[in-house]
């Protein structure tokens, strides 16, 4: 699982990605910090199966917090962009290449308005972040679209004499950016395309190029610093039509991490409270986190968690499976209990687990055994969230 931290420069991606991965990379205040990716970890929350089975965990790729299960993902901060990249403007847009596996893409928004459409600060409020928003979209489809049109006078007239299906060798163009062939064909329906792809424009590149992009790789909006944003941006943001936005503050939420590891707060990512544990901080120490426990009591949190988390779960829709060599103590072949857990498309099937443990696995596949119920499922018995399966291999 790959989440990509795209934006403008200077709106604190790096901040977000240091918050979500405990990374340190570089931070400043002015445009293109970040030239090279950054890649990380960081961890989404589900229900650890193992008080409801009655069992105690002992977990090998996903640790296990007081019943709170944390699952690994991918996230990559990649440099900053600015309107008309794809042109070539300010570092281009080759960078995008680096989110070619990114499932879902987290679109990092200056919600107080403090920098311009180019990354540079500004007073505050001066610029509507609701631009960027429409920008970045922009450039994401017109990456997409570049990509498509590479070569596609020479794959449009073999298709025209040789035949073939034009959804497999749209699909084939954009092999490279994880793009399954189902998403391809049901863009193709939902956009007015004319009927010899010869004579696709390049609007109508661009405009299948947009209904893939929605598909394959949806957007949501994290509205950072909001701590410095007024109510009137903030509130502009999230009535956005078609748009999840999570107002958010990666410093809040950085500032809590270290805080939390120096030992002078007990804090949970995701959590919408914390807990001072120390008396000799200063009154400036004091005066931070009594803002950042403003802030959160307002917000339900800094943002940062739930934006990872609803990304995951709610835009790509996806469930936790643990798969298990024993279906009676939910162990694998080293005695770990409930080792590790999967993050697959909701609506996978038992067969889809085995191809996600190992290919091998899935290519042998006999039968899987529902841990909770001891029922053998078929290779096409469809998962829920939580489930405890065990895979028969050849």
């Amino acid at each position: 699982m790959e989440v990509g931290l795209v934006g403008k420069p200077n709106v604190g991606k790096s901040t977000f990605f240091s918050a979500a991965t405990r990374l340190e990379v570089e931070v400043a205040s002015y445009p293109f910090t970040t030239i090279e990716a950054n890649m990380g970890v960081a961890y989404i929350r589900n229900r650890c199966p193992h008080q409801e089975l009655g069992v105690e965990c002992d977990p090998h790729n996903a640790p296990c917090l007081d019943g709170t299960r944390l699952i690994p993902i991918k996230v990559i901060d990649v440099a900053g962009l600015v309107p008309d990249a794809h042109t070539g403007k300010g570092l281009g847009n080759k960078f995008l290449d680096d989110l070619r596996q990114a499932s879902t893409l987290i679109h990092i928004v200056d919600a107080s308005g403090c920098t311009d459409s180019e990354g540079v600060s500004c007073g505050r409020g001066e610029h509507d972040p609701r631009e960027d928003v429409e920008f970045l979209t922009r450039e994401v489809d017109h990456w997409i679209r570049g990509i498509l049109e590479r070569n596609w006078d020479k794959v449009s007239r073999k298709l025209e004499v040789v035949g073939g299906k034009v959804d497999r060798a749209v699909h084939e163009q954009l092999s490279g950016l994880g793009v399954s062939e189902g998403v391809v064909t049901m863009a193709m329906r939902e956009t007015e395309l004319p009927a010899n792809p010869k004579s696709w424009s390049e609007d109508d590149l661009y405009t299948l190029a947009r209904s893939i992009r929605h598909k394959a790789k949806p957007i949501i909006i994290s509205a950072n610093k909001g701590d410095q944003a007024s109510d009137e941006l903030m509130d502009s943001l999230k009535s956005l039509k078609d748009e999840t936005v999570i107002p958010t503050s990666a410093e809040y939420e950085l500032a809590l991490r270290k805080a939390s590891e120096s030992g002078i707060v007990e804090y949970l990512p995701g959590d919408d409270i914390f807990k001072v544990l120390r008396e000799d901080i200063t009154d400036a120490q004091r005066s931070a986190l009594e803002k950042i426990g403003e802030y959160m009591k307002r917000f339900r949190g800094t943002g940062v968690q739930q934006t990872l988390e609803r990304a995951v779960y709610e835009l790509l829709d996806m469930i936790v499976v643990y798969p298990v060599e024993n279906e009676h103590s939910y162990c694998d072949k080293e005695g770990r209990v409930l080792p590790d857990a999967h993050l697959l498309p909701r609506g996978s099937t038992a067969e889809d687990l085995a191809y996600a443990v190992h290919t091998d696995i899935g290519k042998g596949f006999i039968r899987a055994i529902d841990s909770r119920t001891d029922r053998v499922i078929g290779r096409d018995h469809e998962l829920k969230d939580g489930d405890v399966i065990k895979i028969v291999s050849k």
